[in-house]
């Protein structure tokens, strides 16, 4: 039984047709996309059921979370701030303000604000070196790039999100 054709089925199969018999794999992050949309996250369930979909290991599938930025494996806050810290971005001061941040939010990089509202990870290269630090928030409504930021101002964004989580 495959929980992710029976949940998205129609739409499953939209993706599928656009790739040839042969080519089936190629449609491994669109799948991923359809099945972290509604959590947030691929659980090992979806791994198993994109692997059997598209005929392929659940180590190739895994191998693809574990590779890209904007796939997850486990869930998160409900907004995931994606830090940039390679080398440029760490020139022009991404480790402290990581460490600024997670200090101010009470977290290390990897882990969750107790309310589930706010997940810091550190990620390499979001091309946007020159406007470090940076980071992107990944959430249930898309991605969203903020630039050239400071700790109050990413502190700013997240007081944001509580009060619009404790209002709604």
């Amino acid at each position: 039984m495959n929980h992710l054709r029976d949940q998205y089925g129609k739409e499953i199969e939209d993706v599928l047709a656009r790739y040839p018999e042969t080519q089936k794999r190629a449609a491994v992050m669109p799948l991923l996309y359809i099945a972290q949309r509604e959590d947030g996250y691929v659980s090992t369930q979806d791994m198993d059921d994109i692997a059997e979909l598209l005929a392929i290991s659940t180590t190739d599938v895994a191998s693809i979370v574990g590779f890209y930025t904007l796939y997850h494996d486990e869930q998160a806050g409900r907004y995931r701030i994606q830090v940039c810290n390679d080398l440029p971005c760490a020139l022009r001061g991404a480790d402290d303000f990581l460490d600024g941040l997670c200090d101010h939010l009470g977290v290390k990089p990897g882990e969750t604000t107790p309310d589930g509202v706010v997940t810091v990870e550190a990620v390499m290269c979001l091309a946007a070196c020159d406007k470090a630090p940076m980071f992107q928030v990944q959430s249930y409504d898309g991605i969203a790039y903020h630039e050239v930021q400071t700790v109050k101002s990413a502190v700013k964004l997240v007081d944001g999100w509580r009060k619009e989580k404790a209002s709604g």
